[in-house]
């Protein structure tokens, strides 16, 4: 079987013009970017590491005065590139981010209309502008997918986004449960599966389906953990694959991490790896080897912020081998 490719996500920036509240770079107006001579230094080594797949998040990449070239870099080096949006400013820029040669775009979308989604982002437009763009990029042949931070808030709007995205031409969606440093309670679990078990059920010749794991939990013991501890669903062990086929960059603070959602939550185990080691870029040190190797064995019973993609990439790796593009 072929090898699998490996996912490269860089934080290219941490400002932003949305004021989510559940995001800790809402109204970020921090000054660092990462530069196209940074990712030409990166490039090569990401290559020599089995990268094939890139995706920029931020903070806002569309804020990012070099993202069209930064996509460009990335295309011409042989990525298939992506980055995830708030939506806001993707109307504008998605031509010639696809004429750059973006592969697919995220936008953030968590209402089931204007009327709410801007209300929780606190940034009036977003749902508009983004769906727009969206609809946009299907015509012009970049994946187009929603990730939606599901919580006792908006569940309840999920299957009238479900049909929006339907229309629109989504083609992937992600439901990842609200995170929070604190417990997060659902007053009617029950409630929760009765609204929420027919958007996976569905069948995905009628309605898009999302990825992954149920943001709540597949099975029973998931379940209990999400609704009593709030710990979301994670790869079922006994070992995570998710850490064998990513690297994630957190350019400003040259650190690399083996899941998306290690920088943020990671509570016991190793911090990462240096990006540097000697002033030269180096990825796949034993530091980060040592780091990624903790999470492996360590990831399906001690990770508490595991993301719904992340879970199921994990366990498709381990039931078939591998996993179709752009599942996590």
């Amino acid at each position: 079987m072929k090898e699998r490719q490996r996912y490269l996500f860089i934080r290219i920036l941490e400002a932003c013009n949305a004021d989510c509240f559940m995001c800790e770079f809402a109204l970020s107006r921090d000054t660092f970017r990462f530069s196209p001579a940074d990712f030409a230094e990166l490039l090569p080594r990401a290559v020599a590491a089995g990268v094939g797949y890139v995706r920029f998040t931020g903070g806002e990449p569309l804020l990012h005065a070099d993202v069209v070239e930064l996509v460009r870099q990335g295309s011409a080096a042989g990525m298939k590139m992506s980055l995830i949006t708030n939506g806001m400013l993707l109307p504008r820029q998605i031509e010639r981010l696809a004429v750059a040669g973006l592969a697919q775009v995220i936008v953030s979308l968590d209402g089931g209309s204007a009327d709410t989604h801007d209300v929780y982002r606190r940034s009036p437009g977003l749902f508009d502008n983004g769906l727009r763009g969206l609809r946009t990029a299907a015509g012009l042949g970049v994946l187009p997918r929603v990730n939606s931070v599901v919580g006792p808030h908006n569940y309840a709007e999920m299957p009238q986004l479900q049909k929006v995205l339907t229309e629109a031409g989504v083609r992937q969606w992600e439901l990842s449960a609200l995170k929070l440093e604190r417990t997060i309670s659902y007053p009617d679990p029950d409630h929760v599966r009765a609204v929420c078990d027919p958007l996976y059920d569905a069948g995905p010749d009628e309605l898009l389906v999302p990825l992954g794991k149920r943001f709540y939990g597949d099975t029973a013991e998931e379940q209990a953990r999400f609704f009593t501890a709030s710990v979301t669903p994670r790869a079922t062990g006994p070992l995570c694959h998710v850490v064998d086929d990513v690297i994630y960059l957190d350019a400003k603070e040259e650190r690399a991490y083996a899941c998306s959602c290690l920088p943020h939550r990671e509570g016991a185990g190793p911090g990462g790896a240096p990006l540097r080691e000697g002033g030269v870029i180096r990825l796949d040190t034993p530091t980060f080897r040592a780091h990624a190797g903790f999470f492996r064995e360590e990831g399906p019973r001690s990770c508490h912020g595991c993301s719904t993609t992340a879970a199921g990439y994990s366990d498709d790796v381990a039931r078939l081998g591998a996993v179709p593009p752009w599942q996590y």
